[in-house]
């Protein structure tokens, strides 16, 4: 907060009027228009306005619990069943019409297209929502969650309509990761479409092997993670995200089925230590560093994210979470796919006309420790900053949902540290070589000033002159 007050101080300085002149194109205001003085830089994605009516925002952001795939608290639960939920709770935890909403998009990966596509109509109709609301679906890999979020966002800065909802859904239970079952020859004359096709685990040991990163960094992290989810779901950081979902589990053993409802996240194990860690053998080379323990969970889980145009939820009076700001999609080398948020994430906060050091709270993935513990290192990332509730090595990662997810973590997490957390940032890896970003800005910090940074008054002479 203090670096926003520091940033609004400079410009207002630089941009007062001289004593001498009175001429109005000297003004505050009119060297904004002029010389675009309070953008926040060249290749910002956002500018200041008279009005901040038409910022996309977000309302409301919920998940599910994530549980363990095929053992955990969802494996009897339908696709559709996950999705509904947090659906109908974006709706109705805002009173919202859900008539109003113009379109609703799913991030979901593993299923057929069209099956899931159909799957998510239908949870839209359980969530209450009426024919008149359209869906689609959309698969960006691992950023599927993100990518729906993003895509929303941009609809509504285009005016397409002016409420949507970007969400993020998958049963790895009932869908799993399998290999392309027909895969076209001609790729063995093409190195990188090759690499498309290599298990996600092999581009781990890569990320590894290529960058230095030893299986003891990897343990670390892992045990990082499972403490700091552990801390979060004890201190109930949790419960305003998660949405208890009501359901079935079959008992494995006797068969009894029994209703259950599901709230709290099942794959943090909270005793993961260091030695424990060491004892598991290497999941995907003989001589590799990933293993069961440093590499992200397959799970079942969904995500919603409510967002619209800011004159709606001001009309509305509507608490504002967050401020949708940047999005920015990479492509990287595919035999190295993990590296894809040391190369999204500068992306994006350039895009924002932010810097590094203006971010104050980061989400990235753990799809696997080697990945994460490369990207935190290469971008020179304070620990303290990132993934501050633990994250996929302990939570898990549904490959559709964790976009969704992130931002439901992110700015609720964002909303309880108040002044000390201004602009966080979202972040995945994603299979066959690209990296994801989102930078958005917490919701009750936006002021007139909010996308000012400090310039040079030469600068703006020059411009001016220009």
């Amino acid at each position: 907060m203090e670096r926003a007050l520091d940033r609004q101080r400079v410009l207002l300085r630089h941009l007062q009027p001289s004593p001498s002149s009175g001429s109005p194109s000297h003004t505050p205001q009119s060297a904004c228009v002029s010389a675009s003085a309070c953008a926040a830089g060249d290749l910002a994605a956002y500018q200041r306005t008279a009005s901040f009516g038409d910022d996309v925002v977000i309302v409301a952001a919920y998940r599910t619990a994530i549980c363990k795939s095929r053992r955990g608290g969802f494996k009897d639960t339908l696709p559709e069943d996950l999705l509904a939920p947090v659906l109908r709770a974006v709706v109705e935890k805002t009173n919202l019409n859900p008539a109003e909403v113009g379109d609703i998009v799913v991030g979901t990966v593993l299923a057929p297209g069209s099956q899931r596509g159909i799957e998510c109509r239908m949870a839209a109709f359980y969530a209450g929502f009426p024919e008149t609301v359209p869906l689609r679906t959309v698969n960006r890999q691992c950023s599927s969650g993100l990518q729906a979020v993003a895509d929303v966002a941009a609809s509504i800065k285009a005016g397409f309509y002016d409420i949507g909802i970007g969400a993020g859904l998958e049963s790895m239970t009932v869908d799993q990761v399998r290999a392309v079952p027909k895969v076209n020859p001609r790729v063995h004359s093409f190195a990188q479409a090759r690499d498309c096709l290599l298990p996600m685990g092999i581009t781990s040991e890569n990320v590894a092997q290529r960058f230095g990163v030893t299986r003891q960094e990897q343990d670390q992290a892992a045990v990082e993670s499972h403490r700091r989810a552990y801390a979060a779901t004890q201190s109930g950081k949790f419960k305003d995200e998660i949405i208890p979902v009501s359901t079935k589990f079959v008992d494995p053993k006797t068969g009894e089925e029994k209703p259950v409802t599901i709230s709290v996240d099942d794959g943090i194990r909270p005793n993961t230590n260091i030695n424990d860690l060491a004892k598991l053998k290497p999941a995907f080379r003989k001589d590799g560093a990933t293993t069961a323990g440093n590499a992200s969970q397959v799970s079942d889980g969904a995500g919603a994210v409510l967002l619209m145009k800011r004159s709606v939820a001001v009309q509305k009076g509507l608490p504002i979470l967050g401020v949708f700001r940047s999005f920015a999609a990479v492509g990287v080398d595919p035999a190295v796919m993990g590296i894809g948020p040391a190369v999204a994430i500068p992306a994006a906060v350039k895009s924002a006309g932010l810097t590094l050091d203006d971010i104050d709270l980061l989400e990235i993935n753990e799809a696997f420790a080697s990945q994460y513990v490369y990207c935190c290192k290469k971008l020179g990332l304070d620990p303290e900053k990132v993934n501050v509730n633990g994250g996929a090595l302990a939570l898990g990662h549904p490959l559709g949902a964790t976009g969704a997810r992130c931002v439901a973590t992110l700015l609720n997490e964002m909303k309880r540290q108040g002044r000390d957390s201004r602009f966080g940032v979202i972040s995945m890896c994603i299979g066959s070589g690209m990296g994801a970003a989102a930078v958005f800005e917490r919701g009750d910090c936006a002021d007139e000033l909010c996308n000012a940074r400090p310039i040079k008054i030469n600068n703006l002479l020059s411009r001016d002159a220009q």
